[in-house]
């Protein structure tokens, strides 16, 4: 699915008005009739209500009086609260709500917080509609607002959001200081930005998205490339696969993985590189646990490298040098541990492997007082795997810095270092450097466990060795690990997910997707 930012969705409005010739209140006349119908359709075991919409001075707020005159023609009891002066309601908006006082449907300004509880509490309303701010909004919700969007989120009763849920930045997702919690929402003409990237994606509940009456052709060139993965672009992206193929044609992958105590990071690793498709894998690891990583590994080779305390020695740097020959990609950071050595080994390899390259995990620690490195490398293209901690050594945010703003933390830090950021956590965000932007649909809070992410490790770099570009192989591989996770939970739920328990359903998602048959 395309997601577009604000602004642009207020490029394709101007455009329909200013040159097409649409008027205005007919677009905001569709908007808030479609959205009267999905409404209807979802709410119908509530009816006739009460119903009690909240609007805004805007033209959210005109959708909201579109909706409360149609939802009152078909019989629903409904009454709208106006957070807001009449003197302050202009333009299209102010059309509508004309029409809502000329038919004398109960209506009320508020322009203070204790008439606002007030009001709220006498309506006792069983369904709520959230029309008080829409998808420009950039700004922190103060004041009155702020009031109303607690009142709304404290209810217990439904909440249907028009266009985005209150308090949602469009463009990003960001929450400007707070924001309703809305059970539906319906978007009009395209999804945004805001609902697809969390946390404004967690707000937004089922998504809809309506046709208003906006010609899909002659439309000026979206400057932004972001979409919401979902089967369908995920089934895309799948390598092909010759049936006259051998274990040489489906690549061989190179894992640097594991130290004392961490074998079991290194061992699901090369497991979900396997899963992948890949021909072949090699795991090589620290000597102290080389022996260990062989009872746990069948399909896979394993190579022993030399240690100290039970990490690999920067001495390691010829042995390695001769296991990436032949190799078509490289995956390395699970389970590696924390040394001085492993800082310049770590430096050696993005400066000289030359091959496609996936950093996880500890990798990613050792790499992050070192990052000029990742603009100088040109040969092979460089994903990093960070969750939001990691991501905070990286970039110098905070965690909770980072995740009221992951869609653009995470583009941002592509494009400045020149890699493909893979950014973990709901909604998966990966950025390529070129401003390219997909956020992921797949998952569950099963994958909220110790080796989720080092499985999916090995599977992009399994799809990395099967000749994949970079950005296309965390894209599916990130699908894939979540719907894989979406599978588990089918037959035991979401607590207690293992990361083993992936392996088995990785081919499984992968065969959905050449099948055409997920129904997720």
């Amino acid at each position: 699915m395309r997601l577009i930012r604000a602004d642009e969705m207020q490029a394709i409005d101007r455009q329909a008005i200013d040159q097409i010739g649409i008027p205005g209140v007919v677009l905001m006349e569709n908007a808030g009739r479609t959205a009267t119908d999905v409404f209807c359709r979802e709410f119908n075991d509530f009816y006739p209500g009460p119903v009690l919409v909240l609007a805004g001075k805007g033209n959210n707020g005109g959708d909201g009086y579109v909706m409360a005159r149609i939802l009152a023609d078909r019989g629903w009891r409904v009454e709208t609260l106006v957070v807001g002066s009449n003197a302050k309601i202009v333009g299209d908006a102010a059309l509508m709500l004309e029409i809502l006082q000329q038919l004398q449907l109960p209506l009320t300004f508020v322009e203070d917080a204790r008439e606002l509880r007030s009001r709220f509490a006498a309506a006792e309303p069983a369904l709520l509609i959230d029309a008080l701010l829409g998808t420009g909004l950039v700004a922190a919700v103060r004041g009155l607002y702020a009031e109303a969007i607690e009142i709304l989120n404290s209810a217990g009763v439904p909440i249907f959001s028009v266009d985005i849920p209150s308090g949602v930045d469009g463009s990003s997702g960001r929450i400007c200081g707070s924001a309703v919690q809305a059970d539906l929402t319906v978007t009009f003409d395209s999804a945004k930005i805001g609902h697809g990237s969390n946390p404004g994606a967690a707000c937004a509940g089922h998504l809809e998205v309506a046709e208003i009456g906006i010609p899909t052709f002659g439309r000026a060139e979206l400057v932004s490339d972001v979409c919401l993965v979902e089967a369908a672009e995920a089934a895309m992206l799948l390598p092909l696969r010759s049936q006259q193929g051998h274990k040489g044609s489906f690549g061989h992958l190179l894992v640097l993985a594991g130290s004392t105590g961490k074998s079991g990071a290194a061992a699901l690793s090369g497991e979900g590189a396997l899963r992948s498709g890949c021909g072949l894998v090699t795991v090589a690891t620290a000597a102290a646990v080389h022996d260990i990583l062989e009872v746990k590994l069948t399909e896979a080779m394993t190579c022993p490298l030399p240690d100290l305390h039970g990490m690999i020695r920067l001495s390691a740097q010829e042995p390695i040098r001769k296991l990436l020959v032949g190799r078509q990609a490289l995956a390395f950071g699970p389970g590696l541990g924390k040394s001085e050595e492993l800082v310049a080994l770590v430096g050696w390899l993005v400066a000289e492997s030359g091959l496609p390259t996936i950093i996880d995990a500890d990798g990613l620690n050792l790499l992050a007082g070192q990052l000029e490195l990742c603009k100088q490398r040109i040969e092979a293209p460089l994903i990093l795997t960070p969750h939001p901690r990691e991501m905070s050594r990286l970039c110098g945010l905070s965690v909770a810095e980072i995740e009221a703003n992951r869609y653009q933390v995470a583009g941002n830090f592509a494009a400045e270092h020149q890699v493909v950021l893979l950014l973990k956590g709901a909604r998966t965000i990966i950025a390529a450097p070129d401003g390219r932007v997909r956020i992921n649909a797949s998952g569950n809070d099963g994958l909220a466990g110790g080796g989720s992410g080092d499985v999916l490790t090995g599977l992009i770099g399994g799809l990395l060795a099967q000749g994949l570009d970079a950005f296309d192989a965390a894209v599916l591989a990130a699908w894939l690990h979540g719907r894989a996770a979406e599978l588990v939970a089918v037959g035991q739920g979401t607590a207690g997910m293992a990361a083993s328990d992936l392996l088995r359903q990785l081919p499984v998602a992968r065969r959905e997707l050449t099948e055409g048959v997920c129904a997720c």
